[in-house]
């Protein structure tokens, strides 16, 4: 699919009171016992960014640090993310950044809460949340970080290493580019990080377009 971002007369009329409903959705996402993951995190933590913006990053959930800021994208992964918006030209406030569940999952190893993915069924209890922001925001395009993001946003579930990279229709009828989470490049082969970083790099250039054109 193409990644060309269309005009921005193309955008649909913004709803008023953005700000208020978002701290609405805060509340209730924090509050939100529909999986068992709620329960023993420290709290939500939905999307941040411009209530404008025409594109909107999802990654799969909270990490550690987001469950205790409570912002999302704050921690290694986060700033590595930030790496890169920064090498490509993209300026987070004109972003909308979140992640398919709204509470961080964990194990504890001692003293350590370690990340554990969600479940399918965790992330389809957390799917109205998702559908929540994209109303509230209406952006014009995805970009679906790792496998998780991908599933909620397209309805079904795919090879990220496959896809990366290429655009796909998403679940709410917009483009959806595919590509790895950032956290996969932390874990991967030491020797390989700069090959790694410049691919994922390149594809996330493609929808540069659509930051550009964004409010």
């Amino acid at each position: 699919m193409s990644s060309t971002a269309p005009s921005s007369s193309s955008s649909p009329p913004r709803r008023a009171g953005a700000k208020a409903t978002h701290e609405a959705l805060r509340h209730a996402t924090d509050v939100c016992r529909e999986c068992p993951i709620g329960e023993h995190a420290t709290q939500s933590v939905i999307g941040e960014g411009s209530m404008r913006a025409r594109l909107m990053l999802v990654g799969e959930q909270p990490g550690d640090q987001e469950d205790l800021q409570g912002h999302p994208f704050v921690g290694p992964a986060g700033r590595l993310l930030q790496r890169a918006l920064d090498e490509l030209g993209w300026q987070r406030e004109r972003l909308y950044l979140t992640n398919a569940v709204k509470h961080f999952k964990f194990e504890l190893r001692g003293k350590r809460r370690m990340h554990k993915t969600p479940g399918q069924r965790e992330a389809e209890a957390c799917l109205h949340w998702l559908e929540s922001e994209v109303r509230l925001v209406r952006p014009r395009a995805f970009v679906a970080l790792g496998a998780t993001a991908a599933r909620s946003l397209l309805g079904r579930p795919l090879s990220v290493m496959q896809l990366r990279g290429q655009w796909l229709d998403s679940r709410f009828g917009l483009p959806m580019l595919v590509t790895l989470h950032p956290s996969a490049l932390l874990r991967g082969d030491p020797q390989r990080r700069e090959s790694a970083w410049d691919a994922w790099l390149r594809d996330l250039s493609a929808a540069s377009g659509w930051v550009e054109e964004g409010a």
